[in-house]
């Protein structure tokens, strides 16, 4: 993961790999059989670990809004060069030629989409946030954390977590809160 973050799917080649890890650049070919399902294994692997957090902090006995800020601070990277969110970078950009990666893609943001509409369901039945189409506010939220998310993972001047994260909370209280 590394690896794939610091060089880009680009500049890895699988004889370098190899070397770092040990072991020949035929035998990794052999066990994924692309650079391009390597990255998205690898995103697979990533996503995993982050899964099992995403479910312990939606999983906590505490108020709705407070578990969505939790899911908020994990969807988004955790500043300039974020691993994860550079494979992710990676996946999104090889999707538009590598129908395996638009595959996969889909698959893991399913998840993160699931999560969250059933957050919302749960938040709104108790009555601490206001009613909304649960799947279309899902939709537009993705989109709105990408769009955070991606100048900071890059490194835009003028961008940063915190104030990504003060826009976010801006926006949910304006959109779910109760008045």
């Amino acid at each position: 993961m590394a690896a794939i973050a610091e060089h880009g799917l680009a500049g890895l080649t699988m004889a370098g790999l190899g070397r770092q890890l040990g072991m020949s650049g035929g035998h990794l070919l052999y066990y994924f059989g692309s650079k391009d399902a390597m990255l998205l294994e690898t995103l697979r692997w990533s996503e995993g670990q982050l899964g099992e957090r995403r479910r312990a902090v939606l999983a906590r006995p505490v108020p709705a809004a407070e578990r969505l800020a939790g899911y908020v601070a994990l969807y988004l990277p955790t500043g300039t060069g974020d691993p994860r969110w550079t494979l992710w970078i990676e996946v999104w950009g090889r999707s538009l030629s590598v129908e395996a990666m638009r595959g996969g893609q889909v698959e893991l943001e399913a998840v993160w989409r699931a999560d969250l509409i059933g957050l919302l369901r749960e938040g709104i039945a108790g009555g601490e946030f206001r009613a909304v189409d649960v799947d279309r506010f899902a939709v537009r939220f993705s989109a709105l954390l990408d769009g955070f998310g991606t100048p900071i993972v890059t490194g835009l001047p003028e961008t940063s977590r915190e104030a990504a994260l003060t826009h976010i909370g801006e926006y949910l209280d304006e959109t779910l809160h109760l008045p």
